[in-house]
């Protein structure tokens, strides 16, 4: 028997919003110790397994969260009379097109760069020489209270160190493309199947309502965040390759780009792109006062993307503790490097959905509210 998803309004009110008598909906805390100390084993456990097995996980997850972005595209092309099946390959195919137009565009000015690194190292080195004590004696404070890095003296003498330890977990993509694309294309086909097979199994009308609710707000609030924050990080990539074209450094296109990719990691994408973009001013021939400038004009374009545009775009939708999301990038870049602190925010928002709409966790969910 073929079972339809029962219909849901289309805008329910947040659970931990006041309601229409200006009470705030209950939030009830355990209060046995074994439920919070069997809830905290099973986090650890499920946490521990994310780790052992994050060369089958991370592309999964990844696959989940592009599904959500291809998503309008293939009820787009159903709408049109095309196939679902025609319009994930479609969907897929536009982004594999995406990438490997934009990869093609950008290989030439990176091996450029790439190439002359070991030769601008040094007089880069050399400009940045007067922090080696200071960065020596933090380093050596902080191993006296349990804290070791390493030598100090490797993070100015190996660039290529550095930029092998950053991106730590992107090759596991790149190796694991296949599975990810196989696992996008039949969630795209077959998804709404298994959620629908998922309701079936649920016991009670109630039951199954709410989770068609949950999993439709999942899929209506991220893929309008994905599709927007993509948007704007477009804009702040196309206005700082215009920022550097300006000022006269080489392979602008491929600024952008990195400005690009570097905003979908909130807080410690723009830290990196400042220091990024300062040493790019200083390798850069031109005047020493003109060092600074790429880095402090990037600098405003972030502060009027993170400040005004993005507040005002997303803030009734997403609204999220930030230190709960600098949590989430520390933690989940340390699991799965680079592409963990991509697919953090993702994640988190994910999670504040399921808690806000399931009783039990409407406390936690709270706590992550912004």
């Amino acid at each position: 028997m073929k079972i339809e998803q029962p219909k849901v309004p289309a805008e329910l009110p947040a659970p931990n919003s006041r309601n229409g008598n200006g009470h705030i909906p209950e939030m009830p805390l355990p209060d046995d110790p074994k439920t919070v100390f069997l809830g905290v084993l099973c986090l650890l456990a499920v946490l521990g397994a994310l780790l052992f097995a994050r060369d089958i996980v991370l592309p999964v997850v990844l696959a989940v969260v592009l599904k959500l972005l291809l998503q309008p595209l293939v009820r787009l092309l159903e709408r049109v009379s095309v196939p679902r099946a025609i319009a994930a390959l479609a969907a897929i195919a536009l982004l594999l097109v995406i990438a490997i137009g934009v990869g093609t565009l950008l290989t030439s000015p990176a091996a450029e760069w790439a190439g002359n690194l070991p030769n601008e190292w040094p007089a880069l080195q050399a400009k940045f020489a007067f922090l080696a004590q200071p960065l020596q004696t933090f380093v050596a404070r902080l191993e006296q209270i349990g804290v070791r890095f390493g030598d100090a003296g490797t993070l100015l003498a190996h660039p290529t160190d550095i930029v092998t330890a950053v991106f730590a977990g992107t090759g596991l993509i790149a190796s694991h493309l296949f599975e990810t694309l196989l696992v996008l294309f039949y969630l795209l086909v077959f998804g709404e199947t298994f959620l629908r097979r998922f309701v079936e199994i649920l016991p009670t009308f109630v039951e199954k309502r709410e989770a068609v609710s949950i999993s439709l707000q999942i899929e209506r609030d991220l893929s309008s965040y994905l599709l927007t924050v993509t948007v704007i990080n477009a804009l702040v990539g196309v206005a700082t390759g215009l920022v550097m074209w300006a000022c006269g450094i080489p392979a602008a296109v491929l600024w952008g780009a990195v400005a690009f990719c570097l905003n979908f990691v909130p807080i410690l994408g723009p830290i990196c792109g400042m220091v990024l973009f300062l040493a790019v001013g200083l390798v850069a021939e031109g005047p020493a006062w003109t060092a600074a400038l790429p880095a402090l004009l990037y600098l405003g374009i972030h502060i009027a993307e993170g400040e005004w545009i993005t507040p005002t775009v997303l803030a009734r939708r997403f609204t999220i503790n930030p230190v709960a999301v600098i949590l989430a990038l520390i933690f989940w870049y340390w699991m799965w490097g680079v592409p963990g602190a991509i697919l953090a925010v993702p994640m988190l928002a994910i999670i504040k959905i399921i808690c806000d709409r399931v009783r039990p966790l409407r406390a936690f969910g709270h706590l992550l509210e912004g």
